[in-house]
């Protein structure tokens, strides 16, 4: 391999390394968010926040099924001792 190879192939490396872990951010994220709805009481909620929380909720609900099953996954894992 030449020195341009090896250096692209550790960028390449890097990049993939930081979007798992931009990616883990993200599950913990949506997780959380997906907790947030099943759990939320929308008539109980401040009409300022309605939208917001609408909104949270159809985005929720707009994941692909494996996607949320990773997401809840993410915030399991992280939140037991």
């Amino acid at each position: 391999m030449t020195t341009l190879e090896d250096t692209t192939s550790f960028m390449l490396h890097k990049e993939v390394e930081i979007l798992m872990a931009e990616r883990a951010r993200l599950l913990r994220v949506a997780g959380a968010a997906a907790q947030f709805v099943a759990v939320m009481d929308s008539r109980s909620l401040p009409e300022k926040v309605a939208t917001e929380a609408e909104i949270l909720a159809e985005s929720v609900n707009a994941l692909p099924e494996d996607t949320l099953k990773d997401a809840l996954a993410a915030i399991t894992r992280t939140s037991t001792p």
